[in-house]
C-alpha cells in the first residue's frame, strides 16, 4: 500500500494539492465541511505564477481554455481618468501568458473533474488530528451516513490543511496564535446575469477609501467587486442599493455592471489576513496551505495564485524524497519565506491603494501614479508572477482513497 493524505478543504489550494499529491503517487481522501459545493465567489484573476503551477498539476491547458487573458484596461479615478494602463501583451511576451480571468466556479469545477469522484468526501467535518505510534496521523471526522464517510476514523501518512482563513486545523495546532484580523476593508461583489461589452478585460478604480474594479470572463458576463473601508460586521438589508449610491457617478461602466447584477447575487465578505505570520507551515505530519498558511489581502491578486505554488511545491518536495518528515521540512523552508513576503506586500499595496482615504495622500498617490514610468507596473507584477514550478512526474495511476 502506498501513502495517503487526507486533505482538509475542497477549496482551490485543497483540490490543487490532491492533484498534485495524486501525481506523485499518493493515495488521497479530501474531507470537505459545507454540504454543498455552491463554489461561492464571483471571479478570479490568475497571474503567470498560478498559471504556471496549473500546468505542473496538469490542468492549465483546460484552465486557460475557460479563460478570458487580461490584455487591456488598468487603473483609473472615479471620473474616468486613467493613473495606470494595462499592457497584457507585454506580460505575455515576459512570461508566457497574460493573467487571465475566470468565473470561480468554473476553476473549481476544472480542478475536481481533475480528481477521481471517490477522491471527495463532501458533508463530513475533521473534528480533530491524533498521533499513532507509528508517527501517521489519525484523522477524527463527523459526517451525516450519506456523505460517504465508512468510519469516522482515517489513519493518513499526512495531513494538508486547506480549511481556509478561519482554519480550525490551525488554531488546534497553533493555540497560542491570534488568528486572522481584520484588514480594515470589506467587499461587495457578484456576477452579471448577462453578458456586457465592455471595452477592457480588467479595470480597477480607487476612490477615497474605496475601490470598484471588474474581470471580463470568455462568456462575454463580468465580476464586479466593491471594496470598501469598513468596520467588521457592518450588513446591509439591501446591498446592492448601498453599492449603487456609493458609487454614484462613478465613470462608465460602473452603472452598467450594476445593472447587470442580480440583488440577490450579491456576495459580502469582510477581508481578514495572517498579519502575525505562522512559525511554520508543518506541525509533525501535518501541513497547512493556501489561506490557512498565509491568508492574504486580495491587493495584489496572488491569494490563490500562492495556495497553487504551495499545492505544486508540496507534491514535488513529496516526490523527491522519499521521507515525508524531510519533505514536509523541505516544504516549509521554501514556500513559508516566499508566501509570507508577498501577504506582507499585499497588505502595502492595500495600504497604498484602496484604503487611502485623505485627500491630500489620495492626490499624492494619484499623481505618483501618472508620472510613474511605463515599465513601472510591468516590473511590480514581474516581481511577484515569475515563478518556476518544480516539475511533477506525468499522469498518476487510477487510484482511489484508503479509508481503514
Amino acid at each position: 500500500m502506498g501513502n495517503n493524505a487526507v486533505v482538509v478543504g475542497a477549496g482551490i489550494g485543497g483540490l490543487a494539492a490532491a492533484i498534485g499529491l495524486r501525481r506523485v503517487g499518493w493515495e488521497v481522501t479530501v474531507v470537505e465541511r459545507a454540504p454543498v459545493l455552491d463554489d461561492a465567489g464571483a471571479g478570479i484573476s490568475l497571474a503567470a505564477n498560478g498559471i504556471r503551477a496549473l500546468d505542473a498539476l496538469g490542468v492549465g491547458a483546460a484552465v486557460r481554455a475557460a479563460s478570458r487573458g487580461q490584455y487591456t484596461g488598468g487603473t483609473r479615478t472615479p471620473d474616468g481618468n486613467w493613473l495606470a494602463r494595462m499592457d497584457g501583451a507585454a506580460l505575455e511576451r515576459a512570461l508566457g501568458t497574460p493573467i487571465v480571468g475566470i468565473p470561480r466556479a468554473t476553476l473549481h469545477r476544472l480542478l475536481r473533474e481533475a480528481l477521481p469522484a471517490e477522491c471527495l468526501i463532501v458533508g463530513a467535518e475533521v473534528t480533530g488530528l491524533d498521533r499513532t505510534e507509528r508517527g501517521r496521523v489519525r484523522v477524527r471526522a463527523a459526517g451525516s451516513a450519506d456523505v460517504g464517510l465508512d468510519t469516522d476514523l482515517i489513519d493518513a501518512d499526512l495531513v494538508v490543511a486547506a480549511d481556509g482563513v478561519n482554519s480550525r486545523t490551525r488554531a488546534a495546532l497553533f493555540p497560542d496564535h491570534p488568528g486572522p484580523a481584520y484588514s480594515g476593508s470589506t467587499v461587495l461583489r457578484a456576477l452579471t446575469d448577462r453578458p456586457l461589452d465592455l471595452s477592457s478585460d480588467f479595470e480597477i478604480t480607487w476612490g477615497h477609501g474605496a475601490e470598484f474594479g471588474h474581470i471580463a470572463f470568455a462568456d462575454g458576463r463580468a465580476e464586479w467587486h466593491a471594496v470598501l473601508n469598513s468596520p467588521a460586521g457592518v450588513r446591509y438589508a439591501d446591498p446592492l442599493e448601498v453599492v449603487r449610491e456609493r458609487f454614484a457617478g462613478w465613470h462608465r461602466p460602473v452603472p452598467e455592471l450594476l445593472d447587470a447584477a442580480r440583488p440577490e447575487a450579491v456576495l459580502h465578505h469582510d477581508i481578514h489576513e495572517l498579519t502575525t505570520p505562522l512559525p511554520s507551515f508543518v506541525v509533525g505530519r501535518v501541513a497547512l496551505l493556501g489561506d490557512a498558511a498565509h491568508a492574504m489581502t486580495p491587493n495584489l491578486g496572488q491569494g490563490a495564485c500562492q495556495a497553487l505554488e504551495d499545492a505544486v511545491v508540496l507534491a514535488a518536495a513529496l516526490a523527491e524524497s522519499p521521507d515525508v518528515d524531510s519533505a514536509l521540512r523541505a516544504y516549509d523552508a521554501e514556500r513559508r519565506p516566499r508566501a509570507q513576503a508577498v501577504t506582507v506586500a499585499a497588505r502595502k499595496a492595500g495600504r497604498m491603494g484602496q484604503q487611502l482615504s485623505a485627500p491630500g495622500a489620495v492626490a499624492l498617490r494619484n499623481a505618483a501614479m501618472r508620472l510613474a514610468p511605463s515599465g513601472a507596473t510591468l516590473r511590480m507584477i514581474l516581481r511577484h508572477a515569475d515563478w518556476t514550478p518544480p516539475s511533477l512526474p506525468g499522469p498518476p495511476s487510477a487510484r482511489v482513497p484508503v479509508v481503514e
